[in-house]
């Protein structure tokens, strides 16, 4: 949830820098729920296939925001 909030709050910057600043906070939010998804497989404390899908699109989120920063950085 703080990945959504933390977009919402970007699309709503009032510059180029304001959104760029406020991505990169979302593009931390993002990775860290990847960190979190990974040690949940790495402990064992869910089953791999219960937790693959969303590792996934966490990861595909961390891509499209990491390449949005980059676009808005230009």
């Amino acid at each position: 949830t703080s990945v959504a909030a933390n977009y919402r709050a970007a699309c709503l910057a009032q510059s180029r820098a304001g959104f760029t600043a406020k991505l990169s906070i979302v593009l931390e939010e993002a990775d860290e729920s990847v960190f979190w998804l990974e040690f949940i497989i790495d402990e064992n404390l869910v089953e791999k296939e219960r937790v693959i899908n969303l590792l996934d699109e966490a990861n595909e989120l961390v891509s499209i925001f990491y390449a949005s920063r980059k676009t808005a950085k230009k």
